[in-house]
């Protein structure tokens, strides 16, 4: 009789020794072995074997996790306060580092990201903030890689996804875009009136070359006039006079001979 409470209990043992003595990652997972306290090895996905009360381990996902900062208001460079968020993209490529590096590596990247955020807008100007935005993340990548490297984080990407500023100085941009769009339009009409002129004193060079060009030219102006004003001009010229005229203009003293 006494035998078999004995055995249930070492059936029990034996069931809490068995569940401990393995393990099993998914395919994104990693376990980081302790053994005794010491570093072991890196158990990959599958199942795994553990001596039970001696190993450790510390499972550490690696996919990528992404994150939205929170918004921060900050002071630009030339001394405007904005309001920015971002996005971050980072993932665990070296658990053993990442475990052993930094207690709690995904609060520690997501704390160093906050911070460079804040360095990165100091360090420029807002409008390299409204027109060099991808600059600014580049900016802002360099300076959280080069924390979180140690700590066995890879971070994928960081992007500004919200830059707020004040009604004031929205006005201001607003009044500047205005008036470039205004000094553009001005250029451009001063180059259309550069080309016509260009073109006018070609025309009349033209006209000045062929002796019957400019009469042409007249009569196309009187028919276009009478078509615009539904009227019929008649007009008359001499042969005569023109031919005075031509000789006038080329030097003759008297237009009768």
């Amino acid at each position: 009789m006494v035998i078999f409470p004995t055995l249930v209990i070492l059936l029990a043992v034996a069931a809490v020794l068995a569940t401990r003595s393995f393990g099993m990652n998914r395919e994104y997972e990693r376990a980081v072995l302790f053994r005794l306290g010491r570093l072991g090895t890196t158990k990959g996905p599958g199942w795994f074997w553990l001596i039970p009360f001696i190993d450790r381990v510390v499972k550490v996902d690696q996919r990528t996790v992404t994150v939205a900062l929170e918004t921060q208001e900050m002071v630009t460079r030339d001394g405007v306060a904005v309001k920015v968020s971002a996005v971050l993209w980072f993932h665990a490529s070296n658990p053993v580092t990442a475990v052993v590096a930094v207690q709690r590596w995904y609060d520690a990247v997501v704390q160093a990201a906050e911070t460079g955020m804040r360095d990165a807008i100091g360090q420029s100007d807002l409008d390299q903030l409204l027109k060099e935005r991808t600059q600014v993340n580049a900016r802002l990548m360099d300076m959280l890689r080069h924390t979180v490297d140690r700590w066995g984080i890879t971070v994928d990407a960081v992007e500004i996804k919200d830059l707020d500023i004040p009604e004031q100085m929205q006005r201001a941009i607003a009044r500047e875009a205005e008036a470039i769009r205004e000094k553009r339009a001005r250029v451009i009409k001063a180059e259309g009136e550069q080309d016509a002129a260009r073109t006018l004193a070609a025309a009349a060079l033209a006209m000045s070359a062929a002796p019957g060009a400019l009469e042409l030219r007249r009569l196309q102006t009187l028919t276009e006039i009478g078509a615009e004003n539904n009227s019929v001009v008649v007009t008359m010229v001499p042969t005569e006079l023109l031919e005075a005229a031509n000789r006038f203009a080329r030097g003759g003293s008297d237009p009768t001979n």
